[in-house]
């Protein structure tokens, strides 16, 4: 398990999960961080799926958008993929309005996004 600022990672065989910690992402520092140890993380360990927890967030910046895709374009290359979890409703909106919730999956919470790819 590696522990970054906003949030952690941790893994299940071929599925990590990116839980964030944090109810306000919007430190620029954190996130350029966690980006980091995410991208070494997949470097390392190619998952085939990426969970973002989002049950403890009530706000995030645009970055943190950026970060979803940069992960997705990274894990695409070998047709791994990234769901979001745990989202409440109001940051649901950002996704809608940016079309993004065309381009991530989304489940009420981890368990569920888990047994989803599992059952593919």
């Amino acid at each position: 398990m590696v522990e970054e600022t906003i949030g952690q990672i941790s893994s299940e065989g071929d599925i990590a999960i990116v839980t964030f910690r944090k109810g306000s992402i919007s430190n620029v520092e954190d996130i350029s961080i966690t980006a980091e140890h995410i991208a070494n993380f997949i470097d390392a360990n190619r998952p085939k799926l990426v969970i973002f927890d989002f049950k403890s967030v009530k706000f995030f910046s645009s970055r943190v958008l950026g970060l979803l895709l940069e992960t997705r374009a990274s894990l695409s290359s070998y047709n791994g993929e990234v769901f979001i979890s745990g989202i409440n409703p109001q940051l649901h909106r950002v996704f809608k309005i940016t079309n993004l919730d065309q381009v991530f999956d989304f489940f009420p919470d981890t368990e569920s996004a888990v047994k989803a790819q599992r059952s593919t």
